[in-house]
């Protein structure tokens, strides 16, 4: 019998890639979203989510409100996931978490702590900045007569496809808790970034830096949200805005 596992966000950047994966192995893939055409499941409002779960060896949870339900979507999730045997929850959050003082990472925070002290099996991985995350926010700066750039702020940037992977992975594995954080393979100033953005897009835009006060910027700046001794291979920035 072929094991299932449940990806929720499935239709989402990072969940459809991750269901790609699971079934380029040939497991039994359960994509859930609100906007599945077969079956909604509405984790905030725990609609359907027992339906959606049953029989599942793990979860690959993918699904997020930018913060605003994540804890009480994934609490519904958990309670799912208890009746259902307890399956691997696999989640997937972000690097520096704790110490960027901004509302989604304590969200996201708050929901990896449920999560160790639920009582499932579980799995978390953390990741910096995707590369489309990057290249939206360069492109909105860009759309100024004049690009307004955060002075002093670096991202590494990591293609989805790499991510989708580690999870489907560790998706198939046993619980491993928290595992080594994963980040792009390369650490890039946020002028870099722009550069790379206009030359590949074929715009002109005069690049002004600017200052950013308070603790989010200050965490940015000094790079908390950065994994340089875990950089993994796989596209560069530079190769996601060709591609």
């Amino acid at each position: 019998m072929r094991r299932k596992i449940v990806v929720t966000g499935g239709t989402g950047r990072l969940g459809q890639v991750v269901v790609e994966r699971l079934h380029g192995r040939g497991v039994e893939v359960q994509s859930i979203s609100r906007r599945n055409t077969t079956v909604s499941v509405d984790l905030r409002k725990g609609l359907n989510i027992d339906q959606a779960v049953e029989g599942a060896s793990a979860i690959v949870h993918c699904a997020t409100t930018n913060g605003r339900g994540d804890i009480v979507a994934t609490r519904n999730l958990m309670e799912a996931a208890r009746r259902a045997g307890g399956p691997h929850l696999v989640y997937i959050s972000i690097v520096g978490i704790e110490q960027v003082p901004m509302p989604y990472y304590r969200a996201k925070l708050a929901v990896e702590r449920e999560i160790v002290e639920s009582g499932l099996p579980w799995t978390i991985l953390r990741t910096t900045q995707f590369h489309d995350l990057v290249a939206q926010i360069l492109g909105l700066a860009a759309r100024l007569p004049v690009m307004p750039l955060p002075a002093g702020f670096r991202f590494q940037p990591i293609d989805t496809a790499d991510v989708a992977e580690r999870l489907a992975g560790l998706a198939l594995h046993a619980p491993a808790g928290r595992v080594e954080d994963m980040g792009g393979p390369q650490v890039l100033d946020v002028r870099q970034l722009a550069g790379t953005y206009l030359m590949l897009t074929g715009k002109r835009r005069p690049l002004l830096s600017v200052p950013v006060p308070g603790g989010i910027a200050r965490a940015y700046r000094e790079g908390r949200h950065l994994a340089p001794d875990h950089a993994v291979g796989g596209r560069t920035f530079e190769e996601f805005l060709a591609g």
